[in-house]
């Protein structure tokens, strides 16, 4: 059985949403962390008055690994917790996995992963 890394670059207001989408799923584990990116959409702010426009978009980066067979269905739950309709609401990245390590049993491969079939 193959598995795969899903990364989501969504809103930082969407966090909440895709976390929640995903645990109803069954995807419990992800990491995540706020990052900074250069895309088409512009911010801008106000200080004092004066309005700065910026490409510095901040967005927060998920990533897990699951069972091949959980890739569509958490993509599905990540759009549709993360969609506004708007231009930034961010892309999903697929990747494959070789290998994957529980450190605390030794257990390999997708019997390494969280979800038990």
């Amino acid at each position: 059985m193959n598995m795969k890394k899903i990364e989501a670059i969504i809103r930082k207001s969407q966090l909440d949403e895709v976390v929640e989408a995903l645990h109803e799923i069954g995807i419990d584990f992800l990491s995540y962390w706020e990052v900074t990116g250069v895309g088409n959409e512009r911010s801008s702010s106000i200080y004092r008055s004066t309005v700065y426009e910026t490409r510095l978009i901040e967005r927060i980066h998920i990533t897990f690994v699951c069972r091949e067979i959980y890739v569509d269905t958490s993509c599905q739950a990540i759009i549709n917790a993360a969609r506004t309709g708007e231009m930034g609401d961010g892309k999903i990245f697929v990747s494959p996995v070789e290998e994957s390590i529980r450190i605390r049993t030794g257990e390999t491969g997708p019997e390494s992963l969280y979800i038990k079939e």
